[in-house]
């Protein structure tokens, strides 16, 4: 059966006509946010990592009606300071080669550092877990989450990057 779809996407407005079977990650997509990825569609590997109405979801275990009216966000609405020094921080650390879980594992780093702005490397591993990376061997990811809140943390006191 087709169903309306409707919801906030990144911001905008978005409406589209669905199975009433289908994943919210492929509405995500079918609406034009290409950033979340399908993956496993067994909720294991967290390529499909998104925000739904203020929380982070692996959108391939969400049908998408039951998202109808919900405020949804991709890795391309994630505009704020944490993503930005994200972003630098991954290319800065290499902290991805083929891409296919970047886009999961900002969200997922997100999600961290908006909860615990200093988090060890144990919380930053624990928080990764649930996402699968077959190229990095998260050791550049971990690197790179790690130093994205050192980064923020320098911000907000006031200290320069070289620590002074």
């Amino acid at each position: 059966m087709i169903e309306r779809f409707r919801a906030v996407l990144n911001g905008k407005p978005v409406e589209a006509e669905i199975d009433s079977r289908a994943l919210l990650i492929e509405a995500v997509r079918d609406c034009g946010a290409r950033g979340a990825r399908i993956g496993c569609l067994t909720g294991d590997c967290g390529a499909c990592s998104i925000v739904l109405d203020g929380r982070l979801v692996k959108s391939c275990l969400v049908l998408a009606v039951s998202a109808e009216g919900s405020d949804i966000v991709t890795i391309e609405g994630s505009r704020h300071a944490i993503a930005d020094e994200l972003r630098d921080a991954f290319v800065a650390c290499s902290g991805f080669q083929c891409g296919y879980c970047t886009s999961g594992m900002i969200m997922v780093a997100i999600d961290l550092l908006q909860a615990n702005p200093s988090p060890t490397e144990a919380d930053i591993r624990r928080a990764v877990s649930g996402n699968l990376c077959r190229c990095t061997g998260y050791e550049d990811i971990v690197r790179a989450i790690g130093q994205a809140a050192e980064a923020l943390r320098n911000k907000c006191t006031g200290k320069a990057e070289n620590g002074g």
